[in-house]
């Protein structure tokens, strides 16, 4: 355990952040989970659109790396493509 202040203080900022953090990357994922599993193209294209730039947001946070973000942007894009 931190016995300094600030260290305490550190410790708490990042506690904050690291809830910040997962719940952001966990909503991003349940938009992916919800994509998937659409049906409808036109749908996915709305949904895509939205994924991508909570994807890009992420990326420019550092939150996820900007290979990543773009590695799962473009296999949603190509699952989108695929629809009928």
């Amino acid at each position: 355990m931190p016995r300094h202040e600030s260290a305490k203080k550190r410790m708490r900022q990042n506690e904050k952040r690291q809830k910040r953090n997962k719940s952001q990357k966990s909503r991003v994922r349940t938009k992916i989970k919800t994509l998937r599993s659409l049906d409808d193209k036109e749908e996915a294209e709305e949904l895509l659109n939205d994924v991508k730039g909570d994807l890009d947001r992420l990326a420019a946070k550092g939150i996820i790396h900007q290979n990543k973000a773009a590695n799962r942007k473009s296999k949603l894009e190509k699952h989108v493509d695929a629809l009928e």
